[in-house]
């Protein structure tokens, strides 16, 4: 190859590498959660009335009298289409949850952005509410977000391993794929940063099964993306898993 054509090829190499870079670090911003997800302002909190009010507040026996005054306000909703459930669950008021669910507030409601509460607690990081929603009939099965994913995909993006092992034992679908091609095993690696919770994520995930065969739109597996990115100690845990 003469030296024109090799230089030529060198760019052409690069420039596929930056793009790909710039595709990546899109990819990142588009599917961060906590972006995604929008909790009540405090203005908007300081303007609910009636059943959202007594959610926010965590305020258990005015959300069982409104409540059973009227039926239909556990699936009423703000602007943002957030029912009370979601807004109790973003405020950690486990007691106004509780509450709201024997009172026939529907578990699984999205809001406008497609989030249920056990993908809002997920992403908080909040086990003890998510302990509760899952106690009360709450699936980790749901496909939330605009993205098509799951609680699981997000807690694993996230790194939050003990949010993940939950969902994995209430049945969260280890290989679901969202529209972005990425599975939780996938998201943990190509969006986290390789430390201890990530570590411990891509563990659990493993032990329960998820498969390391399947890849991202470019066909790449969770075990090339690992060395693509020198996480070695990930690298490490899939290697072993093949």
């Amino acid at each position: 190859m003469s030296a024109a054509p090799a230089a030529q090829a060198r760019s052409l190499r690069a420039f596929g590498a930056a793009a790909a870079l710039t595709a990546a670090l899109s990819a990142l911003a588009l599917t961060s959660p906590g972006r995604a997800q929008v909790a009540p302002t405090a203005n908007e909190i300081a303007a609910y009335s009636g059943l959202h009010a007594a959610a926010a507040r965590g305020d258990v026996a005015a959300t069982l009298r409104l409540a059973a005054a009227d039926p239909a306000a556990a699936k009423s909703l703000d602007a943002h289409g957030r029912t009370p459930l979601h807004v109790a669950t973003f405020a950690r008021k486990v007691g106004a949850i509780v509450a709201l669910a024997r009172s026939g507030a529907a578990l699984d409601a999205l809001d406008n952005d497609r989030f249920d509460a056990v993908t809002i607690a997920s992403v908080a990081d909040d086990e003890a509410t998510l302990d509760v929603l899952l106690a009360l009939g709450a699936s980790a099965r749901q496909v939330t977000s605009r993205y098509d994913g799951t609680a699981l995909i997000a807690a694993a993006h996230l790194g939050h391993d003990g949010v993940v092992r939950r969902l994995i034992a209430a049945g969260a679908p280890l290989d679901h794929v969202n529209n972005l091609h990425w599975t939780a095993l996938i998201e943990a690696v190509v969006l986290g940063d390789g430390g201890p919770r990530h570590q411990s994520t891509v563990r659990a995930l493993l032990d329960a099964g998820a498969s390391t065969q399947l890849t991202d739109r470019s066909g790449r597996t969770p075990l090339q993306l690992a060395r693509d990115k020198g996480y070695r100690a990930l690298v490490e845990q899939l290697e072993r898993a093949r």
